[in-house]
């Protein structure tokens, strides 16, 4: 299931993934994803496309 809410993200982050979302961890998240060039970027938007992506950059930006 992809999330389609900010609380559904946090969610599957959170309790499922049982990884922190620490303001560290999501500086250190959009640093990638907000990098066109990077090789895991292109990768997301080939498997989820740009909205979902702007989703992840918006939702990280809110942690």
């Amino acid at each position: 299931m992809i999330p389609r809410t900010f609380e559904e993200w946090k969610r599957c982050i959170e309790k499922d993934c049982k990884i922190q979302l620490t303001p560290a961890f999501a500086k250190q998240r959009l640093s990638v994803y907000e990098d066109n060039n990077h090789k895991e970027t292109q990768q997301f938007l080939e498997l989820y496309g740009k909205q979902y992506l702007e989703n992840i950059i918006r939702w990280f930006k809110q942690i």
